[in-house]
């Protein structure tokens, strides 16, 4: 498709076209063979931390269309593109979410993006967690699934409408949730994490963010927490979640912010459970 007719997609026919053909590349880079796929890839911060070569030509992908398609849009994403631009409109794009699980061979792992409305006067919208989403797109290939939603787009799959879970109470709910072994260790992240960790009535971990909270913007998982979250890992799925009727929320606690997503009531009571872990006057 030529520059002039991506210009003239709307945001979501453009947001489907590329993610789809993202995820279609990152699939055709695996075919290659998974034990060289992990032999080239990347180590960004320890063994369940790194950047495939399917991450990166997937981003340069992305990239490079959003910059045709929207030359005045900034760019954010998560294997070091980017560009400033005039609109006040950025797309945050994580090529392959779910990049452990992707490189060992499961189909839990997703295409995303996010376009968002970020004030001219921030450069970057990674600390910007209030941001307002126009647009979240997730696609996951393997399950031929694409969740859509924002201020801009209703909440859908694969052109459906979906909503969150209808029941507020966590205790009633299951949650998706993440927390790296190594914060086990750590009281500021643990103490929180499990007086959460005990509400819901059953966990769920399985290792992209933006899977699991396009799955609460459809009921299939109840609610969602994680600390620490850079913006491709939270917009995407915070304006999906919002546009299915959920809530959305950001709290610091003992110096670590905390994301949290599902039905009003299930944040609110997560929220609370997780400010309860304050340890050693921190905060």
């Amino acid at each position: 498709m030529s520059n002039e007719s991506l210009s003239a997609l709307t945001d979501s026919d453009l947001a489907t076209k590329l993610l789809r053909n993202a995820g279609a590349l990152a699939q055709r880079i695996r075919a290659g063979g998974l034990a060289e796929l992990r032999a080239g890839s990347h180590i960004k911060d320890g063994v369940s931390d790194f950047a495939t070569a399917a991450d990166l030509a997937a981003e340069k992908y992305l990239f490079e269309e959003l910059r045709a398609a929207r030359p005045e849009d900034s760019i954010l994403g998560e294997e070091g593109a980017g560009f400033v631009g005039s609109s006040g409109r950025w797309w945050v794009i994580d090529p392959v979410d779910g990049t452990f699980n992707f490189a060992t061979g499961s189909s839990y792992w997703c295409a995303a993006l996010a376009l968002a409305a970020v004030p001219g006067s921030v450069t970057t919208p990674d600390p910007l967690t209030d941001a307002e989403v126009l647009l979240g797109a997730v696609y996951q290939p393997q399950e031929d699934k694409l969740w859509m939603g924002g201020t801009a787009h209703a909440a859908t799959l694969n052109g459906e409408p979906i909503g969150v879970d209808s029941r507020n109470d966590i205790a009633q709910l299951s949650a998706g949730t993440y927390i790296h072994p190594s914060w086990l260790a750590q009281p500021q992240a643990a103490v929180p994490w499990q007086a959460a960790a005990e509400l819901p009535a059953t966990l769920r971990m399985m290792g992209s963010g933006s899977c699991d909270l396009s799955r609460v913007a459809q009921g299939e998982l109840g609610a969602w927490f994680q600390h620490s979250c850079p913006s491709w890992d939270w917009l995407p799925g915070k304006g999906i979640v919002r546009a299915a009727g959920g809530d959305t929320a950001v709290v610091r606690i003992n110096g670590l912010n905390w994301f949290i997503a599902g039905p009003q009531g299930a944040v609110a009571q997560l929220t609370a459970a997780l400010e309860s872990g304050i340890v050693g006057g921190a905060n």
